[in-house]
């Protein structure tokens, strides 16, 4: 199947950014300049800064607890250092003196440090790549590590509607009758109420945190999976095939799951990569509005809130290139789905 997606453009170039981003998220701890948990390493001094912004950092030696590689791969490491920026620093005997970073064009207050209280190298230049946003935290980092928030939000929700879905659709299509008619009701019901209004009031119920967004956002996708499921049973379980495993006395579980179900599972994958583009763009819109993941966690949703105001200003960037973000692995979702339907359909050429 992979030799058939990369053979079109759009799907090739879908899959290309839907890996890239994974591999970034899976190892971002170990890739961003800031590996603290959450990157969210504060310098106000900082804030706002442009992309490629350097300044030299004195850093003063910390005793951090340690940690194991699992443990910082998941939630970071606290560092070794603790980072002064400094406008002005040289070595003075046994001391370094500084004048510790105000702003562009101010002199901070002279201070001093003893050498042996700083860490190796103890002075050096700091650059930040896509510049920091408005507490001068590091944007790339932030970056980085909100894309583990969005693609793990895609992956559970999927799964969870999966594994509802699938199940009620199949059981809906299989036995038709008044199962069909309860869960075909139950189905419309959720479908005439609004994704957005639905989701809210869920997260409302659990609670605002990262782990209701799975949660919330996954009990809102499985109507969609649950009406293709039910319709392609529906269709299957006329063939000859399904007819011949009744003969022989299967059981209605064995015939549903070994048997019609592998057959109807290409276009629960189309749909399962519109649903995780779809659910990207939810919890993007759940935490602009601040009840999806919260602070300090980064969130692409919530790194737009905090920086929509400079959209007026000379730092649109703030806020556009975490959309920028949100929309090129949303368009990778749908591109791929999109191939993956034409290279499932038996249909075509």
């Amino acid at each position: 199947m992979l030799r058939k997606i990369f053979k079109k453009p759009l799907g090739a170039f879908g899959l290309i950014i839907i890996g890239s981003a994974l591999l970034l998220a899976l190892g971002a701890y170990f890739l961003m300049p800031d590996g603290s948990p959450n990157a969210n390493q504060m310098n106000v001094a900082l804030a706002g800064k442009k992309p490629g912004f350097k300044v030299q950092v004195l850093q003063v030696t910390t005793s951090p607890a340690k940690t194991s590689f699992w443990h910082r791969a998941l939630y970071g490491k606290e560092p070794s250092y603790k980072e002064i920026a400094v406008s002005e620093a040289q070595q003075e005997g046994e001391v370094f003196v500084y004048h510790e970073y105000v702003g562009e064009g101010a002199q901070g207050i002279e201070k001093q440090i003893a050498i042996e209280d700083l860490y190796q190298p103890q002075l050096i230049t700091k650059t930040y790549w896509l510049g920091t946003d408005k507490y001068g935290r590091d944007l790339l980092s932030r970056l980085l590590l909100g894309s583990r928030i969005s693609l793990s939000v895609g992956f559970v929700s999927v799964f969870i509607s999966l594994i509802i879905g699938i199940p009620l659709g199949a059981i809906a299509g299989f036995y038709g009758g008044w199962i069909d008619n309860l869960v075909m009701w139950f189905i419309n019901v959720v479908w005439s109420i609004p994704t957005l209004l639905l989701v809210i009031a869920i997260t409302l119920a659990l609670g605002k945190g990262f782990w209701q967004v799975f949660i919330a956002v996954g009990f809102t996708m499985w109507v969609e999976v649950a009406r293709v499921v039910r319709g392609q049973v529906l269709s299957t379980k006329q063939k000859e095939y399904v007819q011949a495993a009744q003969v022989l006395g299967f059981s209605d579980f064995r015939i549903i799951f070994k048997h019609i179900l592998p057959n109807v599972m290409a276009p629960v994958i189309v749909i399962s990569a519109a649903n995780f583009a779809a659910a990207i763009l939810i919890e993007s819109g759940l935490s602009f509005l601040g009840i999806g993941a919260q602070p300090p966690m980064p969130s692409w949703g919530g790194m737009i809130k905090d920086h929509y105001a400079y959209l007026l200003v000379d730092k649109a960037y703030l806020a556009m290139v975490p959309g920028i973000a949100i929309m090129l692995l949303v368009l990778a979702f749908m591109m791929l789905g999109n191939t993956l339907r034409d290279v499932l359909d038996v249909r075509r050429v």
